[in-house]
């Protein structure tokens, strides 16, 4: 399947008539006909019910249309950012993230690199495992995220340890307390997010399985506001880093734990073995004074 054949079945579908779509794509019908005909059987479905009184879709084709028109949308906004960025002789740096960790520096870094000239900023939520895989593509030149992923072409930096809170619904029992994870393991745990996995969601469990401690998962949900939400309407309780207590929400009040050493690694990936480029080095000096900053204690 090629690109021009979403564009001949577009016209189609609009037109509902291969004469006037034949027009408009300066061609003949009988060649018209044909690619929409080889287009259907490649997909295995018809796209259009044929009668002397014209065309229709299909329910399958309605379906097919309806996503192309997304592709077909996507490719041209991609197109005219492509354009732009050449006219402005600007350089793409790409950067993801996991949302835990965007509650912290990463902010700062973006609002610096931004206010370059030359830069052109492009974020992206992925996991951690997805930011590999980005990073490996050129989608992304930076990545932050939870997990250490071993990729003979990605080097990752662990930039700091962050303790773990646990986000109670208020009024919670251990509400005003220092609780332990054995005292946390009482009560039905949130857990996010849900997919895709390895994630934060594992390091949460493993938590309390190399504990011995068994939990029961309430409700899973995929992003941290909607776990934050569930805990709120007391569904369970979860854990989260340090960072997401800036997340000022009614019903949820954040505690540390007693256990020591209950942290989770804030990761900085990038492609192993690459020279920096200029916006790479100016993003690693940003980079060095944040993660000093947090480790001295004068960034929260």
């Amino acid at each position: 399947m090629e690109l021009r054949h979403l564009r001949y079945f577009c016209v189609v579908a609009e037109e509902l008539n291969l004469t006037r779509a034949a027009a408009r794509l300066h061609m003949a019908q009988p060649p018209l006909s044909r690619q929409i005909k080889q287009l259907e059987g490649e997909i295995g479905a018809e796209l259009f019910e044929r009668s002397a009184r014209g065309l229709r879709l299909t329910p399958a084709g309605q379906l097919f249309h309806e996503h192309t028109l997304q592709i077909m949308e996507k490719l041209d906004t991609t197109i005219a950012a492509t354009q732009r960025l050449a006219r402005s002789k600007r350089v793409m740096f790409g950067i993801g993230f996991v949302p835990s960790v965007f509650y912290g520096q990463l902010p700062l870094l973006v609002r610096e690199l931004r206010q370059k000239d030359n830069v052109e900023l492009v974020l992206a939520e992925l996991t951690t495992v997805q930011q590999v895989k980005a990073l490996k593509s050129g989608r992304i030149d930076m990545g932050f995220g939870r997990m250490r992923i071993d990729d003979p072409d990605v080097e990752q930096e662990n930039l700091f340890d962050e303790p773990l809170m646990a986000a109670l619904p208020d009024g919670h029992p251990l509400a005003d307390t220092v609780p332990t994870l054995a005292q946390l393991a009482e009560y039905p745990l949130v857990l996010f997010p849900a997919q895709p996995r390895p994630s934060l969601a594992d390091i949460t469990l493993g938590l309390f399985r190399r504990r011995g401690l068994k939990v029961t998962v309430a409700q899973e949900a995929n992003e941290l506001q909607t776990a934050l939400g569930l805990v709120a309407s007391e569904i369970g309780i979860t854990l989260v880093p340090e960072q997401v207590k800036r997340v000022r929400r009614d019903g949820i009040v954040y505690v540390y734990l007693a256990d020591p050493g209950l942290t989770s690694p804030v990761i900085c990936s990038r492609r192993k073995g690459e020279a920096p480029s200029p916006i790479m080095q100016e993003a690693n000096a940003i980079l060095e004074v944040l993660v000093e900053n947090r480790r001295s204690g004068r960034y929260p």
